[in-house]
């Protein structure tokens, strides 16, 4: 069996790669490795590394999740932030029979100013496939909705929301953002074992998610999101009232102030939850 390695970051679910990815395994005997590089930030932007390798990893999650219900065989991973470099360790690791890599157009491919393309055909010596998408432009064949949320998670009211959304329309993602709590103990596993907690639920109903641990500050870790994936609405869940510190800090207008995306807010009680539990 063959074996395509499949390089992509930001244009990851664009069409015009989705399409070369099911033409090539219209061929049959053929399997794909998926390798996301870590992304850099934009100038100023100060991201946590965490952060950035796991955007990534969401982006190789939900790739594969589409892909696996189109019967493709594929398997994915995070590389270097270097994609040459990401490029040539899989190639040493996995070696490929052919490659495809997607970009942005020339003029705003930071890939291409580097030549990737040829520095990859050169080193390898392998057939390279260079797949051209502007996601900025053409959008994407599926709606991403990001989801920023910390304790509310354990509630009902978040999940039965997302439920709604996700029978909306077409196909949609849901990528789920929780804030790294500050302090230390057992606040950070608490944290992780509601965002699994989360997914899993997610994927139980039938729903394409993935997830990351944020910025402490709900705001950074919402505005570092927005760089680090296209999104087409935001869902922001809350405490109610004054219970919440969110709320008291005016997240909501001061996240909808850093995008042109629709922010809901949806409020959880999870107090009224944990005792209708109990009862």
């Amino acid at each position: 069996m063959k074996e395509v390695l499949v390089v992509a970051n930001r244009t990851l679910g664009g069409a015009k790669l989705l399409d070369a990815v099911r033409a090539r395994a219209a061929q049959g005997d053929v399997r794909f490795r998926l390798v996301v590089p870590q992304s850099d930030p934009r100038a100023g932007l100060v991201i946590y590394d965490e952060a950035v390798r796991e955007s990534a990893q969401a982006r190789v999650d939900l790739a594969l999740s589409l892909v696996a219900g189109e019967s493709i065989d594929a398997t994915g991973e995070v590389g270097d932030a270097d994609p040459f470099l990401a490029t040539m360790d899989a190639i040493a690791l996995r070696r490929p029979d052919e490659i495809i890599v997607s970009t942005y157009p020339a003029v705003s491919s930071g890939w291409l100013r580097r030549d990737l393309i040829e520095r990859i055909r050169n080193a390898s010596g392998l057939p390279v496939e260079h797949v051209v998408t502007d996601v900025d432009q053409e959008g994407l064949p599926f709606r991403v909705t990001l989801v920023l949320a910390s304790k509310t998670l354990e509630g009902e009211g978040l999940l039965d929301r997302l439920k709604e959304k996700g029978s909306e329309g077409g196909p949609r993602l849901f990528i789920v953002v929780v804030p790294q709590p500050d302090g230390t103990g057992d606040a950070p596993r608490q944290a992780r074992e509601r965002l699994a907690a989360m997914l899993d639920r997610l994927h139980e109903a039938g729903l394409v998610a993935s997830g990351m641990i944020g910025d402490p500050d709900p705001y950074t870790a919402a505005a570092n999101a927005l760089e680090l994936f296209r999104v087409d609405d935001i869902v922001i869940s809350t405490l109610p009232d004054q219970r919440s510190g969110w709320l008291r800090a005016n997240l909501i207008e001061r996240v909808r102030h850093v995008t042109s995306a629709p922010v809901e807010h949806v409020e959880v009680d999870i107090q009224n939850t944990t005792a209708a539990s109990a009862a």
